[in-house]
């Protein structure tokens, strides 16, 4: 079976989308990082070096330097499917971070969405 191209896609070619998304409804560029450093590990000099590597989404999840056990707590539907039942991991992830953008843009607090 194929690979989705979304996995070969540059996380900096969807980044700027995810902080329009966020600054539209009034949040910030800093909170996208935020939500991406706490679901990843990174800290916020790695996801710029990742930014600037135009690294691709599978490299991305795969190097994550620590994914937040909590993520399994997310739970929702994005673009028709419930994140909590994708089956493929690395797909899993990248719906767990649009689940979180999602969030933010509908104005939900950082603790939730952190699920602190």
């Amino acid at each position: 079976m194929a690979k989705h191209r979304i996995y070969s896609t540059s996380f900096a070619s969807v980044y700027p989308h995810y902080v329009n998304k966020a600054e539209k409804k009034g949040r910030s560029k800093e909170e996208v990082d935020d939500i991406i450093c706490w679901l990843t590990g990174y800290s916020s000099e790695q996801l710029e070096d990742e930014l600037s590597q135009k690294t691709d989404f599978e490299t991305f999840f795969n190097e994550a330097p620590a994914l937040n056990p909590l993520r399994a707590k997310i739970k929702g539907v994005v673009c028709g499917v419930r994140v909590e039942e994708v089956e493929e991991p690395l797909m899993r992830e990248i719906r767990y971070l649009d689940k979180l953008i999602d969030e933010l843009a509908r104005g939900k607090s950082m603790e939730k969405i952190l699920r602190s």
